[in-house]
């Protein structure tokens, strides 16, 4: 992991910019990304960290927003708050990926520029990018073509999150950057099988199979489509990277730069475990976005890569899928 107790020229001449005393606010910083930021600034020696849960502040809530932003000021926004889940999730609840993450941004956003926030980080998702655009996808891929069906009104709201930032940039000069991570994993994960991504959703079913002695797993979809995935803390790394090193009004992909097959993850997650029973592909259920694999070169170019290895990254989280799955554990004590 990269850190600024050691000599990391990328930090060096950028350190001014956003002071460890300074007050930066995480918005969703119990979720999995937020939580992973707050980590990592902590790690790096920011001391004055703004939090709130949904309980203590309901950033759908306008008046709500407006009065924390004018008590607190904060002087940094990592804009992580969001309504998120797996195709499932989002074939369901359509009006509320669509309604509450238009509502999230646009009063983060809009209370940021009234209070003089210096930055603020949007953090989207691939989901952005046309069905059929070219791989890998590339940031001037945006709206050339029609969205995935089963999750057009989350990507619409991350669209308009990320034409928010650029707006408030142009008309206002607002230093609003924008960032799109690939499909993420890691600590904190929803390993809801109803609202869950595909690694969660994988990473339970092959430890209930293992531990309850089942002879098979049923993966959704053909198996066929691809996916890159990228460990949480280093999202987390470089959305700092990128709050201290880039300004410009074009968002930038975040990823590894490399995806593998859904067929060939379930082999990975089988692998590790140690589960000998075989897996089902039930092609009745959605693929989803045939590949989604994204272009880099601009986050790569500003001099950041990531530093963990999918199989290494998951490898950590079975080693303690016994203390996040107790009630399955405790079946065969």
């Amino acid at each position: 992991m990269n850190s600024l107790n050691q000599a990391d020229t990328r930090f060096i001449s950028t350190m001014s910019k956003m002071q460890p005393t300074e007050k930066v606010f995480v918005a969703g910083h119990n979720g999995m990304v937020g939580s992973a930021i707050v980590r990592k600034l902590r790690s790096y020696g920011y001391t004055n960290l703004l939090t709130r849960s949904s309980a203590e502040l309901d950033l759908r809530d306008q008046r709500q927003v407006e009065l924390f932003f004018e008590a607190e000021k904060p002087d940094y926004v990592f804009l992580a708050a969001a309504k998120v889940g797996g195709i499932l999730a989002n074939s369901i609840y359509r009006a509320d990926f669509l309604y509450d993450n238009l509502m999230i941004e646009s009063n983060v956003i809009n209370s940021s520029w009234k209070h003089g926030v210096k930055k603020l980080l949007f953090l989207g998702s691939s989901c952005i990018y046309p069905k059929h655009a070219p791989q890998p996808l590339k940031e001037e891929y945006l709206l050339s073509g029609y969205l995935e069906e089963t999750n057009e009104p989350y990507a619409i709201a991350k669209i308009a999150g990320i034409k928010l930032c650029e707006s408030y940039r142009r008309q206002y000069g607002c230093d609003f950057i924008s960032a799109m991570p690939t499909n993420l994993y890691g600590p904190n994960d929803n390993y809801d099988l109803q609202k869950s991504h595909v690694i969660p959703a994988l990473l339970r079913k092959f430890y209930s199979a293992k531990v309850l002695g089942l002879p098979h797993v049923e993966v959704w979809g053909s198996g066929r489509p691809k996916r890159e995935f990228l460990h949480v803390d280093d999202l987390a790394d470089a959305c700092v990277f990128l709050m201290l090193n880039y300004s410009d009004e074009k968002f930038v992909n975040i990823g590894c730069g490399h995806d593998i097959s859904i067929a060939d993850l379930a082999g990975m997650i089988s692998e590790i475990i140690n589960y000998s029973g075989a897996i089902n592909f039930d092609s009745t259920k959605p693929d989803g976005t045939p590949r989604k694999l994204m272009d880099t070169s601009i986050l790569t170019n500003l001099g950041w890569t990531p530093s963990i290895k999918l199989e290494e990254g998951l490898s950590l989280i079975i080693k303690q899928l016994h203390l996040l799955f107790p009630e399955i554990t405790k079946t065969v004590a």
